[in-house]
């Protein structure tokens, strides 16, 4: 009766995501009393998974792996739940993940809930408290199925060293997949990407101009954080459609979320309310977005993030 966790990847190394879901997989493992088993693909790095508590390393092998599909990654995923004999199944909050959970769930006749923010409140009846209606409210949730599958919110959990000897498994599968064909693939280079991002610095129409966005691009260097946009600059085309946060972009739960001449239309607030500190700097003190941020500065965002900026360069050069 392991506890079973797919462990996401990107050119050879796991995402964060991944040791998140090992540090909350570990902890069910030990209040079950049983072994927390990672599975991955094309990925035998064991060195970065000891340090989390996983037991054992499923690494799928085969070219069908060289880009996701969600036919050929649910049907793998499948195959491993059945053959270890998995009851406890999760999963992270990424756009996989969550595209190839309902698959795997209606395969295995698993009981499913999505944006889980906590270990088990309970696990006779198994159950879980859920972050819903775009994280305005929560749900304590009962899993009655043999096979239960959690997605969990980035973030929710955080990392939790725990030092374990780690086996290998590899193998080699073949899925035949000629329902789709991968065209093109965009990837933002030499940045932090969003999903795993701790800080995402976001702009909106307030900049003017895509001739400004080095203000929200000096202000995450300074603190290392992800750049993101709302929609309407992304309908510009001033930013990449890759940094659009919100209900309609990327979803963030990053613990600190900062908002740059974004009024904070419902959908944008509705994309980014799981972040768990949200500053706004805005002229307007009428934004919307002011009533859902824990800070907010009234101010001329090409007067106060050049000012903010400097300040933490100075902080952090007077503390290394």
């Amino acid at each position: 009766m392991a506890v079973l966790i797919y462990t996401e990847s990107e050119n050879g190394k796991f995402k964060k995501n991944a040791f998140e879901l090992a540090s909350y997989g570990k902890e069910i493992a030990n209040s079950l009393s049983t072994s927390l088993i990672a599975v991955s693909f094309n990925n035998p790095n064991l060195e970065e998974l000891k340090k989390y508590g996983v037991d054992k390393l499923i690494s799928l092998k085969g070219d069908c792996f060289s880009q996701f599909k969600v036919k050929t990654f649910s049907e793998a995923l499948t195959e491993v739940i059945k053959s270890e004999g998995i009851k406890f199944f999760i999963l992270s909050s990424s756009s996989n993940a969550r595209s190839i959970a309902p698959i795997i769930t209606a395969k295995t006749g698993a009981s499913y809930a999505s944006n889980v923010i906590e270990i088990p409140s309970s696990y006779e009846p198994f159950t879980v408290k859920r972050s819903v209606f775009s994280n305005k409210a929560f749900s304590s949730t009962e899993l009655k199925n043999d096979i239960k599958i959690i997605s969990l919110n980035s973030n929710s959990f955080g990392l939790k060293e725990i030092n374990t000897e780690t086996t290998l498994e590899e193998r080699e599968l073949s899925i035949e997949d000629n329902s789709t064909e991968v065209l093109k693939t965009d990837k933002v280079t030499g940045k932090i990407s969003i999903a795993d991002a701790d800080i995402v610095v976001s702009g909106g129409r307030g900049l003017k101009g895509p001739e400004n966005w080095n203000l929200i691009e000096d202000l995450a260097t300074t603190l290392g954080a992800a750049t993101a946009c709302s929609k309407p600059v992304s309908d510009l085309g001033w930013r990449p459609h890759s940094e659009h946060v919100g209900q309609t972009g990327k979803p963030v739960a990053s613990n600190l979320y900062i908002a740059i001449g974004i009024s904070g239309a419902i959908q944008h607030l509705a994309g980014i309310n799981a972040s768990k500190v949200k500053v706004v700097i805005n002229t307007d003190p009428e934004a919307p977005f002011f009533k859902a941020a824990d800070y907010g500065i009234v101010g001329d965002a090409f007067k106060v993030v050049p000012e903010l900026t400097k300040k933490l360069k100075a902080f952090k050069e007077a503390n290394k």
